[in-house]
């Protein structure tokens, strides 16, 4: 686990402090090594603080936090022939150079973000789908990237903007300059029965799961006993990993009993953790510091998120797999349907492609923050650039009936019969977890106890965790 920063002085004068400074916002629980480094030379310290007196002389300057996720990992940066780089992913890359970069953004399987540092220049980049955070900006002294918008505040860089999916982008004194590398194309459905489909569907998934879980032992995985999770739960329980299931709710949510059923279905261990309006206000500045805004939808989803992490890291389990990704690909949203409805299947395809590309804003940055600040290391099957790939190339007839009345999702929910799954899984209709767990309606009522609507009272709790954070 990485999470990273990158930062030029724009008139050529020492980055090391501001660097530094930058690396003090990037806290994980579980941090290991902190570590900076100009183009020709890297320190790495067990604390900040070890760090405090280092001098590298150079406008330009990388840095990260490591925590150990898996035994091969190594502390970072990294020291290559003519550069040194930072990379937060599930990979590991040999890189070299721009075209290097280049050339593995365009080849690479999986999800990261890197920064490397050479002579005066910082080179950047993202994988296709987004799924690790980036955000880059400026103001009249500093060029920054970070995997926070809290590193950017910090040095004055207001506007912390997410860097683009698939890109790379080469950073001098004179700012950004972007190329698109890798990217998602729409593209006309080619005809294809639903048997053919879910056969594609299902080699994908689970080839997707295998990487996803390949040397790891056992892996959690947030559950409500829905479609997405319970086809999830039962491809990795088939790849010989020992699969945990973590449900949180509040408490008397019927989604609980559902979970329990459709765990014992699968027969694997399911941990239940119910907690109430309390727990939420507790909670609720750290999650709003994580995600770094204060929109109600996102702060609903990840609080949610953010206890399902830490119970796996509760149990030392550092992999969380999730399902993050089916609804954008295969039409699970209402307003999909409405779409198809008003307007026919090319609007909502179009529609169905707007959601795909932006994944990465709405749902990854949210979770893979939340994760990395609990340890946890995020893996999403289906998010992989042949999974949407092969969504945006489906008819939509497969993802919906043009119908008020359909479940969405269609080749999913056959996927989880032909895989033996019981009809109240397969056919459970969606229901999203802000409603599911109760949050939501937590938060409404936290909202009105002070005399507040949920924008204002959101919004006021996270100024505050934002101001603390900076003393």
């Amino acid at each position: 686990m990485v999470a990273l920063i990158a930062v030029l002085n724009k008139r050529g004068e020492d980055a090391t402090q501001t660097a530094i400074k930058m690396l003090k916002t990037l806290k994980l629980k579980e941090a290991k090594t902190f570590g900076i480094a100009s183009p020709t030379a890297v320190r790495i310290g067990k604390t900040i603080e070890t760090l405090q007196d280092s001098k590298l002389g150079a406008p330009v300057m990388i840095g990260s936090v490591f925590s150990k996720t898996l035994t091969a990992d190594s502390p970072q940066p990294l020291k290559l022939k003519d550069a040194t780089l930072v990379f937060e992913g599930e990979i590991h890359p040999t890189v070299t150079g721009e075209s290097d970069v280049e050339a593995f953004i365009r080849k690479a399987e999986g999800g990261f973000a890197l920064a490397g540092a050479k002579t005066d220049t910082i080179i950047a980049g993202r994988d296709v789908l987004g799924i690790y955070p980036l955000y880059y900006g400026e103001n009249a002294d500093w060029i920054a990237l970070a995997s926070v918008r809290r590193a950017l505040w910090g040095i004055g860089i207001e506007k912390a903007i997410s860097f683009p999916p698939g890109y790379i982008s080469i950073i001098t004194r004179l700012g950004f300059k972007f190329k698109p590398v890798k990217t998602f194309i729409r593209s006309k459905p080619k005809p294809i029965t639903m048997q053919a489909a879910v056969r594609r569907l299902h080699m994908l998934l689970q080839n997707s799961i295998m990487k996803k879980v390949s040397g790891v032992k056992e892996v959690a995985l947030p559950f409500s006993g829905g479609l997405d999770s319970s086809v999830i739960a039962i491809l990795a329980k088939s790849s010989g990993t020992s699969v945990h299931l973590i449900h949180v709710s509040l408490a008397n949510q019927l989604e609980t009993e559902h979970a329990e059923k459709a765990a014992k279905e699968l027969d694997l261990p399911i941990h239940v953790e119910i907690y109430d309006e309390e727990d939420v206000e507790r909670d609720l500045p750290k999650v709003l510091w994580l995600i770094e805004e204060s929109n109600p939808v996102k702060t609903s989803i990840g609080i949610p998120i953010y206890w399902a992490a830490e119970k796996a890291a509760e149990m030392n389990i550092k992999v969380m797999v999730a399902g993050q990704g089916a609804d954008e690909l295969f039409g699970g949203y209402k307003r999909h349907v409405d779409t198809y409805l008003r307007h026919g299947s090319e609007k909502a395809q179009e529609a169905i492609f707007k959601d795909i590309t932006g994944m990465y804003e709405a749902d990854f940055e949210r979770d893979v923050k939340i994760c990395s600040y609990h340890d946890e290391d995020l893996r999403l099957p289906f998010a992989t650039y042949e999974m949407v790939r092969f969504a945006i190339g489906l008819p939509v007839d497969l993802k919906m009936e043009q119908s008020t009345n359909t479940l969405r999702k269609l080749i999913l929910r056959q996927l989880a019969r032909d895989l033996g799954l019981p009809k109240f899984v397969a056919e459970k209709p969606k229901k999203a977890i802000q409603y599911t767990t109760g949050t939501s309606k937590a938060l409404r009522k936290l909202a009105k106890r002070n005399g507040l609507t949920v924008n204002d009272y959101l919004d006021k709790i996270f100024q505050i965790a934002i101001k603390d954070d900076a003393k």
